[in-house]
């Protein structure tokens, strides 16, 4: 769910509180280079088996909460390392668990879930899949997102930890968690005993495609990472009647063109400007014909936030300025509904666990590929997995070849498609190896013997 606002005026004003630092080094970097020795020597003998792997997941999507295919792919490939497996936690999660002697607790994460997005980018491998989405609409499906990357990625890292058991001592926790697009498959695996029914993490990792990043490279944020979501549902009215007689309506249409405008105000001139806050009408739906002045018109609302008492100032506003517009209007009071079963709360990297591990990827891709960044306004529900005090870290890997990297720099260059877009297109081979690499490194750093 990675939608992208950088919040780089605001932190381009104060720098981070760890900017003045130097970047951190590995206590202890002897152990580094003959393990990655060892991860990419087993990695290429996996490498045309998880290519096979990614091709078949990016032509097969699932929607959210109807990830079943995938989800019995991915336990079918944690079952033949010796995982136990459970299915169906939360829905369609898997919970894979590895238990390899004493030591830390380990969670590795992937997403399953893709976008109702028609595929537009020309390769031989792409999604021709169509289906019924939650509205029994038609749509196309596609992994827009990149969680094909991340779920190869990840059994790619379960491959490669279990061929290198004797380096590390202690249990893995790989989970397949179901609709994170909606923001609603973390929450779901939690509700249903996650940290009660399986081992407790000590750890949580992550990572996370990035369509603005050449391969080869990551990018990370220590603290703040990705902000709150929340999605709003409007439903405006009116008094419905002949276009050509406006006089004996309520036009719920213009009503619902003042109300778009007045909450742009809510950020411009509510919220402090030192405070991001994001609110966007994503869709508006009303009327059938030329001439009808419709009954009600719907609104879709994406809310983003990085404080709480923001969110909840935010939210009021919302609601207060759609009411008193239709009561300016002469309008029945319009239906403002905060869909909390698809909130997602701000995700906040715990800043140790990410200096000792980005530590170890400047070892792995060079100092200069480690690349630090400032939070965006996406969001995403992994950061649910670290409310209850468990430390988290999720990275973003590059995925953009360096030739076309490079072109979208230049003045007159084409643009790199955003996250989401149907032209998004990850450089399968060079993407997968690197995540691979980071995610094992990253485990291993915390399980080394």
């Amino acid at each position: 769910m990675y939608r992208v606002l950088f919040l780089l005026p605001l932190f381009a004003m104060a720098p981070h509180p760890g900017a003045a630092e130097p970047p951190a080094k590995a206590a202890d970097a002897s152990w580094i280079k003959p393990a990655l020795a060892a991860v990419d020597a087993k990695l290429d003998g996996e490498m045309k088996s998880l290519l096979d792997l990614y091709y078949h997941l990016h032509a097969n999507p699932e929607l959210s909460l109807k990830e079943v295919k995938t989800a019995a792919r991915m336990a079918e490939e944690l079952r033949a390392l010796g995982f136990t497996v459970t299915e169906k936690v939360g829905g369609t999660g898997v919970v894979g668990v590895f238990k390899n002697g004493p030591g830390p607790t380990v969670l590795v994460r992937t997403d399953l879930d893709a976008l109702p997005v028609t595929e537009q980018t020309g390769v031989g491998y792409a999604s021709k899949v169509r289906t019924l989405n939650r509205d029994g609409t038609e749509v196309g499906v596609m992994h827009a997102c990149g969680h094909d990357v991340h779920m190869t990625s990840w059994v790619g890292a379960a491959r490669v930890l279990v061929g290198l058991k004797d380096r590390w001592s202690g249990t893995l926790v790989f989970i397949g968690q179901p609709a994170e697009e909606i923001g609603v498959g973390a929450k779901a695996m939690l509700d249903d005993g996650l940290f009660q029914r399986f081992p407790k993490p000590d750890y949580c990792l992550a990572l996370h495609a990035d369509s603005h990043a050449k391969i080869g490279t990551i990018r990370y944020s220590e603290g703040l990472a990705l902000a709150n979501v929340d999605t709003v549902d409007v439903t405006v009215r009116g008094k419905g009647g002949h276009g050509a007689a406006p006089h004996t309506t309520v036009d719920p249409i213009v009503l619902s063109a003042r109300i778009i405008l007045d909450l742009q105000t809510i950020v411009s001139r509510e919220v402090n400007p030192t405070d991001p806050a994001v609110v966007t009408v994503g869709s508006i739906h009303g009327g059938t014909k030329h001439n009808i002045i419709p009954n009600e018109v719907k609104l879709q609302l994406t809310v983003r936030s990085t404080k709480d008492t923001v969110r909840d100032q935010v939210l009021k506003a919302i609601d207060r300025i759609c009411k008193s517009a239709a009561e300016g209007a002469r309008a029945p009071a319009p239906t403002v509904k905060v869909n909390l079963d698809e909130y997602t709360p701000s995700t906040i990297n715990d800043v140790p666990l990410a200096k000792k591990t980005v530590a170890v990827f400047r070892e792995v891709l060079g100092t200069t590929n480690a690349i630090e960044r400032p939070p965006i306004m996406g969001g995403e529900d992994f950061g649910r997995f670290g409310k209850g005090g468990v430390p988290i870290f999720m990275w973003f890997l590059g995925t953009v070849p360096d030739d076309r990297f490079n072109e979208s720099e230049r003045p007159e260059g084409k643009p790199l498609p955003s996250m989401h877009s149907d032209s998004y297109a990850p450089a399968p081979e060079p993407s997968v190896r690197t995540g691979v690499r980071t995610m094992t490194m990253a485990v291993l750093n915390l399980m080394k013997k």
